[in-house]
C-alpha cells in the first residue's frame, strides 16, 4: 500500500511546538509532527492559528515530506523538521 491522508485533521502541540497529523497505510495509522519552525506563519491574533493556516498552505509539500520520509522507513512516528521541507 502506500501512504495516504484521508483524515484532513490536525492539532497544534503547544507543549512540543509542532503540529501533529496522520497518515495511514492501509489500516496502518502513521503518526507525523512537523516543527513550527519549518512553517512561516504570518502573524495573527494567536499563534496556533497562525501556525495551522501555515500548515494548510503547504499542505501538499508536507504531505510530499511525509510521503518521503515514510518511505525511507516505514515506521509509525515521524517528526519532520524544515530540511524535510527543502528536499
Amino acid at each position: 500500500m502506500s501512504l495516504t491522508f484521508p483524515n484532513p485533521s490536525r492539532s497544534y502541540d503547544e507543549a512540543h511546538k509542532r503540529i501533529r497529523f496522520v497518515g495511514h497505510d492501509g489500516m496502518s495509522q502513521i503518526e507525523f509532527a512537523l516543527e513550527v519552525e519549518a512553517l512561516t506563519a504570518k502573524s495573527a491574533k494567536d499563534a496556533e492559528t497562525g501556525y495551522l493556516a501555515a500548515f494548510d498552505n503547504a499542505l501538499e509539500t508536507i504531505r510530499d515530506a511525509a510521503r518521503k520520509a515514510y518511505n525511507k522507513s516505514h515506521q509509525n512516528r515521524f517528526v519532520l523538521t524544515s530540511s524535510d521541507l527543502a528536499r
